[in-house]
């Protein structure tokens, strides 16, 4: 298989992420009314937002690319899974997190859903140390 060749696995979570732009898009939607003062919000909150709505689009993008480095390690079996879903599963749960731990009105602080947030961040550490260990020693 050449670099640019997915496998079956890569291709299929390929589809379900490019299909989950379509949330990030309503979310950029619901990003202008926050800003244009249409959604009441506290500062907190609103950093909050858009630093779920900024991880979600980043996060996204990069497991893209951390699909097609997959492929290239030749890793296989549990790691190879790890290197796979770590980053597309990050970007769920970090935006979650963000979200979900402001939520509340008038919120100034955030709630316990924080801990998704950090489920996330290590999520994204596996996948990437998984991916870039994979692609040292292929």
């Amino acid at each position: 298989m050449s670099v640019l060749e997915l496998g079956d696995a890569s291709r299929t979570i390929a589809g379900v992420v490019l299909l989950t732009i379509v949330t990030i898009e309503f979310g950029g939607y619901f990003m202008t009314k926050i800003v244009r003062g249409q959604v009441p919000m506290t500062d907190f909150q609103k950093a909050f937002a858009r630093a779920g709505h900024a991880h979600a689009g980043v996060l996204v993008t990069l497991s893209l690319i951390c699909l097609v480095l997959a492929d290239a390690t030749g890793l296989g079996g549990f790691f190879g899974w790890v290197a796979r879903v770590g980053v597309p599963l990050a970007a769920i749960l970090m935006s979650a997190g963000f979200f979900a731990a402001s939520a509340g009105r008038g919120r100034t602080e955030p709630n316990g859903a924080i801990a998704v947030l950090w489920l996330g961040a290590a999520s994204l550490a596996a996948g990437t140390l998984t991916l870039g260990i994979g692609l040292l020693t292929a």
